[in-house]
């Protein structure tokens, strides 16, 4: 059984040990034929191909290309190991002198593989280029789109590129085979005509990636631009729609250290039309970036960080941001924008955000809408978003910060819109009580000036003078407020000597400590002057408290301030001058019942000096003797 399964196997075997080895014998032959082949034309190719041939033929490849002249004074070199290729040096490519003379760059070094099969059968074919040092010109016109080229190949196949079916379609006779091409410290100015701006693009590398026009595109790209390095990642399948300003799929990235950006999807640069995809970017560091850029907004250092990242889509005349995830510093958002824009009209941001908890001065700041006073000037070219750009942004948020206030279950809204610009909070909880508040900047954007509206209802003063560390005798009580301020100057320039406005306090019960009535009444009747810390063993408590002030030139009238307690009325008017914390009031206090007259006579005073222990001097009756000393 053994035997014959073994003679089986001989049999299937024997055949292929006879046909193995003229397998092997013939491929060694065709191997050696090939390499000997391949060392022959290598050895021949010097002799056989004249660099003159293969130097005007690149010539005309890249005449071809551009549409341009090209024109090449250096003396090329051909190599023929390991593959055949060309380099060229001091290389011009200008528009022919009938038509302008214009010079669309220039290069130091070129190399290229050519076919050598090619070349000896009387015509080139290049691939495998690398540029060394070139500088290129380009021009974006008014709508958006890149001058690549005059008239040649590239831009025939701009031109004539078809999208059909969901691909990019191009006739087979605007084809090209283009292969790699590599950039090495190459320079790149790029004129934007709407704008009427340059940019200039310094210490270009580049790898690109393209096997034929009608293929897809892959190219990684690092420049320098204004002192700071980018990296760009670019990558299509309809690489010539996209080049053409129209829709392409397109895959880009930037990464730079103060700046990482990311899109996916269906775009064009010269239109929002059909805009869809994913779009995120981070910035580490917003002031920094500002001024990389070289501009400034007023206020901005606070906003430290910022990110985004959307679901993009096209909708009328704008684009909206779905699944919008939105950070300021630490505060993060969800929601949904919109960008509207209509011909002839300023675009439009607006939309929904909804906070956990944020920080309210970030986001102003985000949303500052012009330079700093006196900087206009400095930085030519840039005008306020209130010029260009109008908001209407509802923002929501379960916790929220301005300075050392704290708000909950906040409900604001964003407003640009006709030259004036509208912050509103329209609901808030504010120290146990409620408080809305309107900032409004107008004329020239904020540089105009502003007014701030801000209201509070029954909310705890007390806690509110302890947040703030405030110092002195001031009433803790739970009240209301309205505050009515004004500036004539820009919001980020105005001192305290600017505002002008208007202030009404009212509470309920509460004290006052450091006053204490008792020990006023008796200071006044023996000392002519005192501080008011020999008055300041006890507290005053009152019922009420009624507090009307005017604001202007740096200070506070104080109009009747009525502090009436249950046996005692405090009453206080005169001036505040806030920025040096000094003290110009007349006041009195006397019985809150008139019965009660007798008892608690009027004690008329002056307060002098300044906050937080400011003088007394009492003011003698007219008609009675002075009080004793």
């Amino acid at each position: 059984m053994s035997t014959s399964r073994h003679r089986r196997w001989r049999r299937k075997i024997g055949p292929v040990s006879r046909w193995l080895p003229a397998f092997a014998r013939l491929s060694t032959v065709f191997l050696l034929i090939a390499l000997a082949l391949f060392v022959a034309l290598r050895v021949a190719a010097p002799y056989l191909i004249s660099t003159g041939f293969v130097r005007s033929g690149i010539e005309d490849t890249l005449s071809k290309w551009t549409g341009y002249h090209a024109e090449i004074k250096g003396s090329p070199a051909l190599e023929f190991w390991p593959t055949p290729r060309i380099t060229l040096n001091q290389i011009t490519i200008r528009q022919p002198r009938e038509s302008g003379d214009k010079l669309l760059g220039s290069i130091e070094s070129l190399s290229a593989d050519f076919s050598l099969i090619d070349a000896l059968r009387g015509r080139t074919s290049f691939h495998e280029f690398h540029l060394v040092r070139p500088k290129l010109a380009l021009t974006r016109d008014e709508r958006g789109l890149i001058d690549w080229s005059y008239a040649g190949l590239l831009a025939r196949a701009i031109s004539g590129v078809r999208y059909e079916n969901g691909a990019e379609v191009l006739d087979p006779d605007l084809d090209a085979e283009i292969g790699a091409v590599t950039v090495e410290d190459g320079t790149l100015v790029v004129t934007d005509v709407k704008s009427a701006t340059t940019y200039h693009f310094d210490s270009v590398t580049a790898d690109i990636a393209w096997p034929r026009l009608s293929g897809a595109i892959s190219a990684v790209v690092i420049a320098r631009i204004n002192g700071e390095d980018l990296k760009i990642d670019f990558a299509s399948r309809q690489p010539l729609l996209a080049f053409a300003g129209r829709n392409a799929e397109t895959r880009t990235s930037l990464t730079s250290n103060l700046l990482t950006a990311h899109f996916q999807g269906i775009a064009s640069i010269a239109s929002l039309s059909a805009f869809s995809g994913n779009a995120a970017v981070t910035i580490p560091d917003v002031p920094a970036l500002l001024t990389w850029s070289g501009k400034s907004i007023p206020g901005i250092a606070t906003l430290k960080s910022a990110s985004l990242e959307s679901d993009i889509m096209s909708s009328g005349n704008g684009l909206r941001f779905n699944n919008l995830s939105l950070s300021l510093n630490e505060a993060s958002a969800t929601g949904v924008m919109d960008l509207f824009t209509q011909p002839g009209k300023r675009p439009k941001i607006g939309g929904t955000l909804a906070f956990d908890q944020m920080n309210l001065k970030p986001f102003l700041d985000a949303f500052a809408l012009r330079l700093a006073a006196g900087e206009a000037e400095e930085v030519s070219g840039i005008s306020g978003p209130l010029r260009v750009l109008d908001v209407d942004v509802r923002v929501s948020a379960r916790r929220a910060q301005m300075g050392l206030f704290e708000l909950s279950d906040v409900g604001a809204s964003m407003i640009v819109a006709g030259g004036e610009a509208k912050f509103d909070i329209g609901d808030s909880q504010f120290e146990g009580g409620e408080m809305t508040a309107h900032l409004e900047a107008t004329q020239r954007d904020f540089d105009g000036g502003g007014k701030l509206q801000l209201s509070i209802r029954n909310a705890d003063f007390a806690a509110l003078a302890e947040r703030l560390q405030l110092k002195g005798p001031l009433p803790l009580a739970t009240g209301s407020l309205d505050l009515d301020l004004q500036s004539p100057k820009a919001i980020w320039t105005t001192g305290l000597a600017d505002v002008t406005g208007r202030l009404h306090f009212w509470t309920g019960e509460g004290t006052i400590p450091g006053i204490d009535a008792a020990a006023l009444r008796a200071q006044a009747a023996e000392k002519p002057f005192f501080p008011l810390s020999a008055a300041a063993g006890g507290a005053f408590t009152f019922n009420q408290l009624n507090l009307q002030a005017d604001f202007a030139n740096g200070s506070a009238e104080m109009h009747d301030a009525r502090i009436a307690g249950a046996t005692q009325t405090l009453t206080l008017s005169g001036v505040i001058t806030y920025q040096s914390n000094g003290l110009a009031l007349s006041g009195s206090l006397d019985a809150t019942d008139p019965a009660n007259a007798a008892e608690l006579p009027l004690l008329p005073f002056f307060i002098g000096g300044s906050w937080p222990n400011p003088v007394i001097s009492p003011v003698p009756l007219f008609g009675n003797t002075p009080q004793a000393q």
